[in-house]
């Protein structure tokens, strides 16, 4: 459960400010598995609606949130693409992937040094994760 916690605290780091409250409501299931723009304005009561729609529509556009139109209206409903490990696994991978194009080899050797400090149960912690995956 601490590791879920972790992972949702630095997941939404990762994300704008709004982006972030909205993606903790949708992680800790404070929305419904599918919600619409008025359930979120119900957790953010503060905040326009226009504000919310255009937040959740970029959600949606970095693929956090899955996007469906209601049948015979112009609403859309809103679905979660993947818990908040889900997006700290593909930002991270796309992390990783942006600095060995940037770096080249040199980042690598970095990572292996990172790797090569790490304590026994450090390394197996992370291959029982990699495996996960």
């Amino acid at each position: 459960m601490a590791r879920d916690q972790d992972a949702l605290e630095t997941a939404v780091r990762l994300l704008g400010p709004l982006e972030g409250k909205i993606m903790r409501a949708a992680w800790t299931e404070e929305l419904p598995e599918q919600f619409v723009v008025r359930d979120v304005q119900r957790v953010l009561p503060n905040l326009a609606y226009t504000t919310l729609m255009t937040t959740v529509n970029r959600l949606a556009e970095k693929r956090l949130l899955r996007v469906k139109q209601i049948a015979q209206q112009k609403a859309y409903s809103y679905t979660r693409a993947g818990s908040a490990a889900d997006f700290l696994a593909a930002a991270s991978k796309q992390q990783v992937e942006r600095l060995r194009r940037q770096y080249g080899e040199a980042a690598l050797v970095a990572f292996a040094a990172e790797l090569e400090a790490l304590t026994p149960a450090q390394r197996e912690r992370l291959q029982n994760l990699a495996q996960r995956e």
